[in-house]
């Protein structure tokens, strides 16, 4: 499936950036400023997307619940329910009304149309500042077969997003993740893919064998993961379009798991277990020799690159417990970055770079947290029985992580959140499910 964007409107409305937590004032352009303060969501208007063609109109409505539901979802944006319209949207050509949707209180108001012809479904869409009277950006149009008709509900959606908030959108993306079933004295794992949202799962392995740990390449072509099909964990790396893999060379007597691609996806990180000792090494992901990093005698794992590729950050218990460390990608001298009580595990690097998400450990309770690159700013976003396992949505502005609830019939979950605490959400899955990677953005 493939998708072409056409622009066919040449308007360009000029956004300013404010101060203030959240702004959808009624004196100036329309913006979102995501901040850590607390917001209210801004109210946007969606009239159904007119069908254009007389067989478009189920997926025309299906699109539009899709685009409501990824920005809701993301608690900066509130729908007005369309009860409350005055106006309607006749035409995908017709003017707007704006004293119709003022009178309403919808800021932003998102109207768009769907075609189908023959193998090919056509969305386009506009976006409108409903105080300022004006188009925000160009109109946009995708084209793909009609099966691609949820990814282009979702790149709308990003456009909307990405507008409003002046950053980048994540709703056209992928997790891969660990689906979970049975109890756990019995528990069965499988690798699945799956849209942002939980939609369209597919089984990437089957559970014959125990999987962790996956990680996507940063094109989202290839995954990394762990498995124990030999009996001793071993990482293998799977084409997500031909589900080919393979196994990465590996010493006789030598465990390797909790891989990571670097920046290049040519190189990976991970750690190697060889004789009751656990380091961190390099490797090319086509093969060849591994480059140790780390040389201590603790427990060094779960590492992952900065952006740029020049640091990693993992998790050691060379201080007496566990807590997390950088160092230069080349290895060397590693500097503690985590100083608060109990123990640190599973970080991982924003996309962003600004930040550090990690599991936490203390008085009993597990938590999904982040923190400066120098350890300052530690906020904790979740708590509960046990929570681990943090990804990061492409944009850097939200987190997925797996939750279990507690006894012998607990069960592995999937929530987001993001990075200000205040929108935590479940993911349905058909299964349980753990581990999550989420992908960049398709292309």
């Amino acid at each position: 499936m493939s998708f072409q964007i056409r622009v066919f409107t040449a308007i360009l409305a000029v956004l300013s950036l404010f101060t203030a937590p959240v702004l959808a004032q009624n004196s100036g352009p329309l913006r979102i400023e995501i901040t850590e303060g607390v917001i209210e969501p801004l109210p946007f208007a969606l009239p159904v997307f007119e069908a254009e063609t007389a067989d478009a109109a189920d997926v025309a409505a299906q699109i539009t619940q899709v685009i409501a539901a990824d920005l809701t979802g993301t608690g900066l944006f509130r729908q007005i329910e369309p009860d409350a319209f005055i106006s309607t949207v006749s035409s995908f050509a017709a003017p707007i009304q704006y004293a119709d949707w003022k009178a309403i209180n919808a800021q932003a108001l998102i109207t768009g149309a769907v075609a189908v012809q023959g193998n090919q479904l056509n969305v386009k869409f506009r976006l409108y500042d409903v105080f300022s009277g004006a188009e925000m950006g160009d109109g946009l149009q995708f084209s793909a077969t009609p099966d691609g008709w949820r990814r282009m509900a979702h790149k709308v959606a990003d456009a909307v997003y990405s507008r409003i908030t002046g950053e980048g959108g994540y709703f056209d993306s992928r997790v891969v993740y660990v689906s979970e079933t049975g109890t756990k004295d019995a528990r069965q794992k499988r690798l699945a893919i799956m849209d942002y949202d939980g939609a369209n799962v597919k089984y990437l392995t089957d559970s014959s064998s125990i999987v962790l740990a996956p990680r996507f390449s940063p094109d989202g072509q290839r995954i990394l993961y762990t498995s124990y099909e030999t009996g001793f964990p071993r990482i293998y790396v799977l084409d997500v379009t031909s589900l080919q893999r393979r196994g990465l060379e590996s010493q006789e007597g030598t465990m390797s798991f909790a891989p990571r691609f670097a920046p290049d996806g040519q190189t990976i990180v991970f750690s190697l277990s060889q004789g009751g000792n656990t380091d961190i090494y390099r490797m090319n992901v086509n093969g060849g020799s591994a480059t140790r990093l780390t040389s201590a005698p603790s427990i060094e794992t779960a590492p992952s690159y900065s952006p740029d590729g020049t640091q990693i950050v993992f998790e050691s218990d060379r201080s007496g417990s566990q807590q997390l460390y950088v160092m230069p990608a080349n290895g060397g001298e590693a500097r503690r970055i985590s100083f608060g009580p109990g123990r640190y595990g599973t970080p991982v690097w924003s996309p962003r770079g600004d930040l550090v998400a990690f599991t936490k450990q203390n008085a009993g309770r597990f938590h999904i947290g982040v923190m400066r690159l120098d350890g300052s700013e530690e906020r904790l976003l979740t708590a509960s029985f046990l929570d681990e396992g943090p990804t990061w949505s492409p944009n850097g502005r939200v987190i997925m992580f797996s939750r279990e609830t507690q006894g012998a019939q607990g069960r592995a979950t999937l929530y987001s959140v993001d990075i200000t605490g205040r929108n935590l959400r479940p993911v349905r899955t058909p299964e349980g499910g753990s581990d999550p990677s989420w992908s960049p953005l398709q292309r």
